[in-house]
């Protein structure tokens, strides 16, 4: 599985001073593709739908036209590029489409992407990943179908744009990621539950910059007892359009605490993991941030259900208070759960740990 980095890969703009960067642009393939990865990175993160990007070409590679897909409701990449086409007077008649996402072939809230392209008159299409999701794959078949040249290019960049949302298609289950603020030692919290704050300004500011593009938070009951976290996405204080449901998992009462302070937060009542996954399943959650407290953390890591791991490490020693993952009853290394494809960030005095658990362990 291509794993999600925390940045996506640097790719070349083809810029025409003064105009649109496109508008008199001539790409090969492979830059119609990277092209097409750079538009879909416009889109948002978060939300049901996979971030995606469409280039039209002419035979010479001259570009008609681009779109991308702007969230869930709004036009498909496809539909988009077409409709940019035309706005620039362009005859998209016997034209290649290169698309980051097999195009769709189902009706949900649009229409099948490729009967836009069909109707339309493309005559090629290249798509950078095939549609894990039952209920759209299918429409490269379709189109070759209908005699378009439709034919599968692998691109790693499409593919990583999208690891989350790819993975959470195939396991039937939101991508989970575990996030913890902690000491050299481990530690939480102090012995007197003192915990804010761990880290310093970078540290918080990216944890926040994470929030915005998760579709859901899941604290415990003990967590919003104690800290009353808002556990809302902010910059510069402020909070940013897209707020992640606050989700409270647990038995014990919380009423009155911040996270009810709209209907952005939903209550359930379980202590176990799968449930609370299935029902953010049910509301489209493709990604959720567990943010503890340990209890919750443990509680997932221990059921297997942790896909990537972000530890935010400070330099400071407690010696002793709240760990930031209690017993997952493992007596011997050998048993230890273990990252792959790790990672570090330096943000200001702390440091980032980013690690995917390892399938099979």
């Amino acid at each position: 599985m291509v794993h999600p980095r925390t940045a996506a890969p640097e790719r070349t703009i083809i810029e025409q001073p003064g105009t649109d960067p496109t508008r008199h642009a001539t790409l090969g393939p492979s830059q119609a593709l990277d092209r097409a990865v750079e538009l879909a990175a416009r889109g948002p993160a978060h939300g049901p739908n996979p971030r995606v990007g469409c280039v039209i070409t002419d035979a010479s590679g001259l570009v008609l036209g681009e779109g991308w897909h702007q969230g869930a409701g709004t036009p498909h990449a496809e539909p988009a590029a077409l409709s940019d086409a035309e706005t620039r007077g362009n005859d998209v008649s016997g034209a290649t489409a290169y698309v980051t996402l097999e195009p769709c072939s189902h009706t949900g809230r649009t229409g099948p992407c490729t009967d836009a392209l069909t109707n339309a008159g493309i005559s090629t299409v290249r798509y950078a990943v095939e549609d894990p999701n039952p209920e759209a794959a299918g429409g490269g078949q379709v189109l070759r179908d209908r005699g378009i040249d439709a034919v599968f290019a692998p691109h790693a960049g499409a593919a990583e744009l999208n690891a989350r949302w790819l993975a959470s298609i195939g396991i039937g289950r939101p991508y989970v990621i575990a996030k913890w603020a902690a000491t050299l030692d481990g530690r939480t919290a102090a012995v007197d539950g003192t915990s804010v704050w761990i880290t310093g300004d970078e540290a918080r500011e990216h944890a926040h910059s994470v929030r915005a593009e998760v579709d859901a938070i899941v604290v415990g009951t003990g967590t919003v007892l104690t800290d009353n976290p808002s556990l809302s996405a902010r910059v510069d204080g402020s909070e940013v359009g897209h707020q992640p449901l606050r989700v409270v998992m647990g038995l014990r009462d919380t009423s009155g605490r911040k996270v009810w302070r709209d209907d952005n937060a939903v209550a359930m009542g379980t202590h176990d993991p799968a449930e609370v996954l299935a029902e953010l399943h049910d509301r489209e959650a493709r990604v959720a941030l567990i943010e503890g407290g340990a209890a919750i953390t443990t509680a997932f890591l221990s059921a297997g259900l942790v896909d990537e791991i972000h530890a935010y490490i400070a330099p400071a020693i407690l010696g002793a208070g709240t760990s930031a993952v209690g017993d997952l009853g493992i007596s011997t290394m050998h048993g230890a759960l273990r990252g792959q494809d790790v990672s570090t960030r330096q943000l200001g005095a702390d440091t980032l740990v980013i690690a995917h658990v390892a399938k099979g362990i």
